[in-house]
């Protein structure tokens, strides 16, 4: 196994594969405190009633470092492991799914009652070399959509737990 294959098969402990030819991020406000936006995120099982582009979930074990889940977004199955959970700051997972190995790192920051939440993922792998555009647009595409889906739910839990 050559030294850049080694690297890509494991998470840069702070973050994504920075050498993977694919890698995109993004961050949104949320107007909900970190513990509610942590408890859409790490909810997993609950994914596809909140997020569209999740068709279906399923986990195996606690939400621990080291957990398995398999889930359909897109094309493909993608069966992921818990890398890192620490609430209500950070989840990140590994995945592969047709050929491509993903890295996938949340982090939430408490700011003036809300919460900022950034995201980032990396691609690498054969099919991603080889579809890049495409493969990039996609990924793109997914972190926006999954962080406008994230603050729409976690907004519609903290305002109806004001609402109780």
């Amino acid at each position: 196994m050559t030294e850049g294959t080694e690297r890509s098969e494991k998470a840069d402990p702070a973050g994504i594969n920075e050498q993977a030819p694919i890698r995109g991020e993004g961050e949104i406000e949320v107007a909900a405190q970190p513990k509610v936006v942590w408890d859409v995120l790490s909810g997993l099982e609950r994914w596809p009633e909140w997020n569209p582009d999740v068709k279906s979930m399923s986990v195996r074990g606690p939400l621990a470092p080291g957990s398995v889940f398999r889930w359909k977004a897109g094309p493909g199955t993608i069966t992921s492991t818990l890398l890192r959970v620490e609430p209500p700051r950070l989840i990140a997972w590994r995945g592969n799914t047709l050929g491509i190995k993903a890295i996938h790192f949340w982090w939430l920051r408490p700011r003036d009652g809300n919460t900022f939440v950034r995201t980032a993922e990396s691609y690498d792998g054969l099919v991603a070399r080889l579809l890049r555009r495409p493969i990039q647009r996609a990924l793109d595409d997914g972190l926006d959509g999954g962080l406008r889906h994230l603050k729409a739910e976690a907004e519609r839990r903290a305002t109806a737990a004001e609402q109780d």
